[in-house]
């Protein structure tokens, strides 16, 4: 049984940072690919950022240049680190692996004051 639990979350000024992490728990196979989802209020849930197991990287166009994507497979964890956040970013933060299927953390909330 995979488990994905994320932290970081929280409120903070549109300006500032936050880092979410997640720690991946069970039998995970080394080819994976792991990265966050989020969800704002009404709105369907996107991609944020992904990042493969030898270090790919995706982005979605609206954080490109402010959120960074980075992973530990030693610790089977993956950070983002997010900057110059905007009152837009506002939203559930999912975490997400996918190794033949795609599992999903429970979310965390970032809420980004203007």
């Amino acid at each position: 049984q995979v488990q994905l639990v994320e932290s970081g979350g929280g409120l903070v000024q549109a300006g500032g940072s936050l880092r979410l992490s997640c720690a991946a728990s069970g039998n995970i196979f080394s080819n994976n690919r792991m990265g966050w989802y989020r969800q704002a209020p009404g709105k369907q849930r996107e991609s944020v950022a992904t990042i493969t197991s030898a270090d790919k990287t995706n982005y979605a166009d609206s954080v490109k240049g402010r959120f960074t994507i980075s992973r530990d497979n030693a610790k089977n964890t993956v950070y983002l680190q997010m900057n110059s956040l905007k009152p837009e970013d506002t939203g559930v933060y999912y975490c997400t692996l996918v190794m033949g299927r795609q599992y999903w953390g429970q979310g965390t909330q970032v809420t980004v004051s203007s």
